[in-house]
This record gives structure tokens, C-alpha cells and sequence, in this order.
């Protein structure tokens, strides 16, 4: 799989999921979309619907991530973890193909 997900933001995926109530079908969707200041961007969120064909399903930590396959190409080897600090919190992408990144942490170029 090419998404990595940490202990830490395994954890808060999983507070996510509890607090808004969502069911046990639940997955945690990473993908990669066209736009951004550097060409693509990083899109995070809960879906329940998985497509075999299209898309790749691991469990990591007790979550279940899914990753279509086409993102999957620009994703390989990313780590995605939970940054809490003074300065900011947020889910944070650690992607060893991006060849350029902005300031905002949410765009790349590939």
C-alpha cells in the first residue's frame, strides 16, 4: 500500500469516527487531486463505499484506508500522521515523490 498512517494518526482517525458517529463501514479515504498552488493536493476523508477494482483497502492500526489507484502512483511511500503543537494540528503528509511543496503543506507537484 502506498499510504503509511502512524500510531498517532490512526488514533485520531478513530476519535473522528467515534465522535461524529460514523458506522462501522467507515473508511478513511487518501487521495490526490489536480489543483493546488503546486499542481496536485492531498484529499483526506471518510467514505463507506469501497470498489475492489478501482481502489486499494489496508487496515493499519484498526483503520481501514482506502487509496483509489490512480492516486495510489503519486501517494507511493507517503506517511500520514498528526501533528499537535503550538503552531498548528492537523493531518500532516510526509511524501517522498513530491519533487516540490507549498508553505500550506496541502499541495504538491509531482
Amino acid at each position: 500500500m502506498s499510504v503509511m498512517l502512524t500510531e498517532k494518526a490512526a488514533s485520531e482517525v478513530k476519535k473522528i469516527i467515534t465522535e461524529q458517529q460514523y458506522g462501522p463501514e467507515t473508511v478513511l479515504r487518501v487521495g490526490v487531486a489536480g489543483g493546488g498552488c503546486s499542481g496536485f493536493s492531498y484529499s483526506l476523508g471518510f467514505d463507506n463505499q469501497v470498489d475492489p477494482a478501482a481502489d486499494t483497502i489496508k487496515e493499519q492500526h484498526g483503520v481501514k484506508v482506502v487509496v483509489d489507484k490512480k492516486s495510489d502512483l503519486f501517494l507511493d511511500g507517503t506517511t500520514l500522521d498528526f501533528h499537535e503543537g503550538i503552531d498548528k494540528r492537523g493531518f500532516t503528509f510526509n511524501n517522498p515523490n513530491a519533487k516540490k511543496s507549498c508553505g500550506c503543506g496541502s499541495s504538491f507537484q509531482a
